[in-house]
């Protein structure tokens, strides 16, 4: 009979971490190199490589919408997006939509309509609605709803945040016309 309890018979084998892989990024306009783990995401890379902490983490499955930026003009999950699968990309996150001390046309609105309760999911939701109004689909309230939907408010404000959009598409299209 053996002695030897389960750990003393086991040996210390520790598998190699996988290199870090060199990526390219612009974050809001500024050209990043960074070194990052393969698994690392797109969100961590913005908090904890870059300190951008505007965008949040929500439930760090998808499905909140906190985490959304934007990527080449396209909105998405970061907490579902490797960083190294988007070498070469043009991110743009919350910290990034301002010209200097103007706010973004969303950002006004959104105060404007007091959008906002305890603040947590703002980000995501500006970030997305500027991705919403690139992509030119929502004619009506309830498109505007529809192409929302991923992005969560606990607090409510919905019928707020549903102004503050329309208001920016309406400037848009009034500063399209001139």
């Amino acid at each position: 009979m053996n002695n030897k309890s389960a750990n003393e018979s086991t040996e210390n084998i520790s598998a190699p971490s996988p290199a870090k892989s060199a990526i390219t990024l612009t974050v809001n306009g500024a050209k990043k190199q960074l070194e990052v783990a393969p698994w690392t995401t797109l969100l961590d890379l913005l908090r904890e490589y870059l300190d951008l902490t505007g965008t949040k983490k929500g439930c760090d499955h998808g499905q909140c919408g906190a985490c959304t930026v934007l990527v080449d003009g396209k909105r998405i999950n970061a907490c579902l997006t490797l960083a190294v699968m988007k070498d070469g990309a043009d991110v743009m996150t919350i910290e990034g939509l301002a010209a200097g001390e103007t706010l973004h046309p969303l950002q006004q609105a959104f105060i404007e309509h007091d959008a906002f309760q305890c603040g947590y999911c703002t980000p995501g939701q500006i970030c997305s609605a500027v991705g919403l109004i690139q992509e030119g689909r929502a004619q009506t309230a309830d498109d505007i709803r529809e192409l929302m939907s991923g992005n969560i408010c606990r607090c409510g404000a919905y019928p707020n945040i549903l102004a503050a959009i329309q208001q920016a598409m309406r400037a848009g299209e009034r500063s399209a016309l001139r």
